[in-house]
């Protein structure tokens, strides 16, 4: 039954009407006449007939008198992270491989769900797990009212501590003593160290697996995090700094990616060692403990060196690696040096989604073959960016600025001695020579065309990487253990693998163009109010805006009813 208007004669009624079936037809039955509708408003007998069945309706009586504010509010928590990301985590095999982990293990808390809540402040707030413990107590996360700070920072212990070797007892790693030196751990034990959240990662991928996977590329990158503190008993250590803080420690952190986007792994390694060394157990970790036999592997400028490129390809993979043009003699003065004419691959356009225009030509060099890379727009990007340096170096050295020389950008382009400097226009125009150009070395068969594009895939990771440190910003770092640091960053790699699964099923459903920033504010502000009215609690829903709709149609989650009594 509902109620709908009728107007003749230029009065207008209001009728109460039911729907009903005749000859397979539906028509309109009217049950009862009002009245005119202006004389029932302008009486006042329209609203106390909607008040009087208000009454019948725990709905309406709750949200009037909730709108009145008659209402008492005992909590306000958020809901919406834990309804889609639970979701998630399941459908993923997350907390089913969790359990696995923990069948011979008794602890008095719920790990898992002490790792499904840090991971989801990963995603939305980030921080320390004494911010996470404090952020809990505004969010609805099932299983997660009893944990406290202490559970979390057992349950990054257990996802970093290390594994027993097959056939040896674990015996349990003591703290070291104030006065007792770092100890010395040589690399080949830092490469074979295996940690569970190892074994989490590979179950992860294993679950994943099927005849129908395609492992045809596998993109690598790392980066530096640095520690508020000592950074645990090894991994904290001083090196070459991608954060441009020296002064403190470091860790370095590398990511594998699979030629879908799915992130397959994270290696940690003490601060100070070099991407060089880093690639060579990477893929023998995929090899050996992922089943990835034979597969192309892509990493950026600085894993490349002779002894990893042996490595690699006496493991029989292939490989398309970035190489440092300036630092390279062969790169430098051969390769970018040979003639040879450009194949064009995307041609420059206006378009606003159109590929960046890119150009690409094949060298060899003895048996080593190469791919030199260049972009138009960059290459003007490259020359107004230089331009700018020299200006602002003519008029440093017209003050006669000696601090200058200091300044990295300007060091480049500056010859001389003593107080006599001035611009060497030699390096300036070498330096023209580079713009907009790159070089990959590689020992596949694929075209230069598509060693161009798919080494143009690796951006991908590195926007991993700066996801993982602004977004699921992973710092400050507070621990003071190697395990426990382990665990902390890994909780961000899960939280990547969340993250990826919400945008595969927001594209299949046409909403990949949805902001991610606007996806987590609108996630965060589906709340439920806890009230009291008249003496009965109540669980009220708050309305839905923006992304949501997208966002729970996608990943096929229910969302609760507006009232609910408690």
């Amino acid at each position: 039954m509902f109620l709908r208007t009728q107007t003749t004669g230029g009065r207008t009624y209001l009728l109460l009407v039911e729907n009903e079936r005749v000859d397979g037809c539906i028509k309109q039955r009217v049950l009862h006449r009002l009245g005119r509708l202006d004389q029932l408003q302008a009486s006042g007998q329209l609203d106390s007939l909607l008040a009087s069945l208000g009454r019948f309706s725990d709905k309406l009586a709750v949200l009037g008198a909730h709108d009145r504010g008659e209402s008492i509010i005992t909590h306000t928590r958020s809901i919406g992270p834990a309804l889609i990301f639970e979701r998630l985590w399941q459908e993923c095999g997350i907390g089913a491989v969790l359990d696995e982990q923990l069948s011979e293990r008794r602890f008095e808390f719920a790990l898992e769900r002490a790792v499904f809540m840090t991971v989801l402040h990963r995603l939305f707030v980030s921080g320390s797990d004494r911010a996470a413990e404090r952020w809990m107590r505004s969010q609805r996360i099932a299983g997660a009212e009893a944990l406290s700070l202490h559970h979390l920072y057992r349950a990054m212990g257990f996802l970093g501590a290390p594994l027993a070797p097959p056939g040896q007892a674990k015996t349990p790693a003591k703290a070291p003593s104030k006065a007792s030196t770092r100890p010395k751990v040589s690399d080949d034990a830092r490469h074979e160290l295996r940690t569970r959240k190892d074994v989490i990662e590979e179950a992860l991928f294993a679950r994943r697996r099927d005849l129908f996977t395609d492992v045809e590329l596998v993109f690598f990158d790392t980066t530096s995090i640095y520690f508020e503190g000592e950074g645990g008993q090894s991994l904290g250590q001083r090196g070459h700094s991608k954060d441009h803080r020296p002064d403190l420690k470091q860790m370095v952190v590398g990511m594998v990616l699979d030629n879908a986007g799915n992130p397959l792994c994270s290696t940690m390694w003490p601060g100070n060692t070099t991407d060089v060394t880093s690639l060579a157990p990477v893929v023998k970790r995929l090899q050996t403990h992922f089943g990835i036999q034979r597969v192309c592997i892509v990493a950026d400028r600085g894993m490349i060196s002779d002894t990893t490129i042996a490595d690699i390809e006496s493991r029989g993979w292939l490989y398309i690696l970035g190489v440092r043009m300036r630092r390279t003699k062969e790169a430098r003065d051969e390769v970018r040096a040979r003639a040879g004419r450009f194949q064009t691959v995307h041609a420059k356009s206006d378009a606003a989604k159109a590929p960046s225009p890119l150009q690409v030509k094949e060298v060899w060099v003895e048996q080593r073959r190469y791919v030199v890379c260049r972009n138009e727009d960059r290459a003007i990007k490259d020359a107004h960016d230089r331009l700018a340096i020299v200006s602002a170096l003519v008029q440093a050295l017209q003050r006669g600025d000696k601090t200058l020389i200091g300044n990295n950008g300007f060091r480049r382009f500056v010859t001389g001695t003593g107080s006599h400097w001035r611009v060497d226009e030699a390096k300036v125009a070498e330096e023209a020579r580079f713009d907009g150009k790159w070089v990959l070395r590689t020992n596949t068969e694929l075209s230069a065309r598509d060693v161009a594009l798919k080494y143009k895939q690796l951006w991908t990771v590195e926007a991993i990487f700066r996801t993982m440190k602004s977004q699921l910003d992973t710092r400050p770092i507070f621990h003071k253990t190697d395990d426990t640091i382990r665990g902390h960053v890994f909780c961000s790699f899960l939280a990547l693998v969340l993250r990826k699964a919400l945008q595969d099923r927001l594209e299949a459903k046409g909403q990949g163009e949805l902001e991610w920033a606007h996806v987590l504010d609108d996630l965060n502000g589906l709340q439920e109010i806890e009230l009291t009215v008249q003496g009965k609690a109540y669980r009220l829903r708050t309305e839905t805006k923006g992304t949501l709709s997208a966002v729970f149609g996608a990943c096929g989650v229910a969302l609760p009813t507006t009232l609910q009594p408690m």
